[in-house]
């Protein structure tokens, strides 16, 4: 998942629809401009159905699980499907990109992958979507007339397309069809 501007305020309408019994990672990058993402894993974590921590270097990517990317550093999801952190230079403007996360997800998971995109300011998380597109996996995008910030989705649309574009109420809901047996 990714957004930005308005992105906390999304990830406390789409988190607590998820099932508890969900077997997929979910995976978060939520550029809001504070350096401190044990707030952000704190006011997700509050109403999230799942578990929610600070994504670390070299940790396994749980099922089940919601892992927030840290301030200040680039999370790519390796082959392994273990993460790893990257200090290279922004991408839109932002570190941790969007681009990163879903372009190293959808080269470890390939047509298993779901990006989802969602509220933001800028561009971020196009390119990567159409990534996971190319791959063979599945894009979710917020309907953009009823995002804070519509830049993000928007691009996402422009650029790579979508699978679906929902309001953030249905968006957990397909996320539970899509991976539950």
């Amino acid at each position: 998942m990714g957004c930005s501007a308005g992105g906390i305020t999304a990830l406390q309408r789409v988190l607590p629809g998820l099932d508890r019994r969900l077997p997929a990672p979910v995976v978060v990058c939520c550029h809001t401009g504070s350096a401190n993402v044990s707030l952000l894993v704190e006011l997700i974590g509050q109403v999230s159905s799942l578990p929610v921590i600070e994504a670390r270097e070299r940790a396994r990517v749980e099922p089940g699980t919601v892992h927030v990317a840290p301030s200040g550093y680039h999370l790519l999801v390796e082959e392994d499907l273990h993460f790893s952190l990257s200090v290279d230079a922004k991408v839109s403007f932002a570190r941790p990109s969007i681009d990163v996360l879903f372009e190293t997800a959808a080269d470890a998971w390939r047509e298993r992958v779901v990006g989802v995109l969602m509220t933001g300011a800028n561009g971020d998380g196009a390119h990567g979507l159409a990534s996971i597109r190319r791959n063979g996996g599945y894009a979710v995008v917020q309907d953009p007339d009823e995002a804070e910030a519509k830049a993000m989705p928007l691009a996402g649309l422009r650029i790579a397309g979508a699978d679906v574009c929902l309001p953030l109420d249905a968006i957990a809901i397909t996320l539970n069809e899509l991976c539950l047996p």
